[in-house]
């Protein structure tokens, strides 16, 4: 675990908080901050496997193979669903 993954966590946070106070719901904010992240996440892994190079001869699941990332990958998307689940959660609640 590093400072990035907290980071990631306090941004998607803030998207859920932007989104849910616009919208009244923070479930929506919850699903935008964790998708963000995911993409993010999918983005760094296709780029990793093509070397920066061209994602044509990639499989269109390649990123997506969350057990071939590593475990800083998985802690930065981990800690954003986790925190926004549970404003989501609190959210509701109240």
């Amino acid at each position: 675990m590093n400072l990035s993954n907290l980071y990631h966590a306090l941004y998607a946070i803030g998207f859920q908080f932007f989104l849910g106070i616009a919208t009244g719901n923070f479930w929506l904010g919850m699903a935008f901050g964790s998708a963000f992240f995911l993409g993010r996440e999918v983005a760094q892994r296709e780029y990793k496997l093509t070397n920066g190079g061209s994602v044509k001869g990639l499989k269109p699941w390649a990123g997506f193979d969350i057990l071939n990332w590593g475990w800083d990958a998985k802690l930065d998307l981990f800690f954003p669903v986790a925190g926004t689940t549970l404003v989501a959660i609190a959210a509701h609640c109240l």
